[in-house]
């Protein structure tokens, strides 16, 4: 079968076609046609070393597709049934996914919608529900908005009933998220949002802000926090590794911050947050209240196109390749 490849090279990442063998399903695992699978930016970035392999490895993070076969265990799921979820080796035109993995997609989604959801959306979940703990009427910044995770950050935040501030470097970028439901939008690449950010919420500051930038979002969104207020550190896309931390504001307001990365963690933390989300968020993708942004889709062939669509920062949500 056809499948992509990745690995590190001269400090970037590299996509290589490879034609292997149709995986059989061990115990507990779910082989899936696969129909979509979504870009997911921290695998492409080589300066993260979580994610950073000189040896090659299978590329793509989850994806949508039909059951082909279950493994010895595996119930809830037989073949034909539309599911998306998440695994390693999804630019594959079959793959094995570990059945807490899976989870059943919206009937009301194409291929291309199911595969935008499973990393960004339960990436999100973690962000602002057993770690963030967003609330109804709190405030609720992204920096870093137009990305995959900031895109769902914003549509779970309006569902969870909170106001969102985004900043985006892009005004039209700007503009699309507002007809999503952003509250106000501030125009800033890396630093220099948070006295606007203070100033829409009356000087109180926001309860939750997610910084999908790097270093140089940093202490913006560390000034732009209310009292108690919780700050994520999700992604990189300035490069930028390290930042000063102010610690009076820390200490005096209590301030928490915490990481949010698929990296490190185990098959039972993976199927802890998949649950969570499938009974918190899923309802709300079935039912139409979010339906995933699709920014572009490329042909699988054209993967490495994709990629470098993703890299060039130009996309608004998700990107996504038709396996077929």
């Amino acid at each position: 079968m056809k499948s992509f490849w990745i690995r590190t090279e001269g400090g970037k990442t590299v996509l290589e076609f490879r034609d292997v063998p149709v995986p059989q399903p061990k115990a507990g695992e779910i082989v899936v046609r696969m129909r979509a699978a979504s870009l997911n930016r921290g695998e492409l970035l080589a300066s993260i070393g979580l994610h950073s392999s000189d040896v090659p490895r299978p590329a793509g993070g989850d994806g949508a597709g039909e059951v082909h076969a279950v493994g010895e265990g595996v119930s809830g799921f037989k073949p034909g049934d539309r599911v998306m979820g998440r695994a390693r080796g999804t630019f594959a035109e079959y793959v094995a996914m570990p059945a807490h993995q899976v989870m059943p997609a919206p009937a009301r989604y194409t291929w291309e919608q199911a595969a935008a959801v499973p990393t960004a959306f339960i990436t999100a979940y973690e962000i602002l529900y057993p770690y963030g703990r967003l609330k109804a009427g709190e405030w609720l910044l992204v920096a870093g908005a137009s990305s995959g995770v900031g895109v769902a950050c914003v549509q779970i935040g309006k569902v969870a009933g909170a106001s969102v501030i985004g900043t985006s470097g892009s005004a039209e970028k700007l503009a699309k998220l507002k007809a999503l439901g952003l509250d106000v939008g501030i125009r800033a690449r890396g630093g220099d949002f948070a006295a606007k950010a203070l100033e829409a919420t009356g000087g109180k500051g926001v309860n939750v802000a997610v910084n999908l930038v790097g270093g140089t979002a940093f202490p913006e969104c560390l000034r732009a926090l209310a009292n108690k207020g919780r700050l994520a550190i999700v992604g990189y896309v300035d490069g930028v590794m390290r930042s000063e931390i102010d610690l009076e504001p820390v200490h005096g307001k209590r301030l928490e911050i915490y990481g949010v990365s698929n990296a490190h963690l185990t098959a039972a933390e993976r199927a802890e947050a998949t649950r969570g989300f499938v009974r918190d968020l899923l309802p709300a993708l079935a039912d139409g209240r979010i339906v995933p942004v699709i920014d572009k889709v490329f042909p699988f062939d054209e993967l490495p196109a994709a990629k470098a669509y993703v890299e060039s920062n130009a996309q608004l949500g998700k990107v996504v390749v038709r396996v077929v």
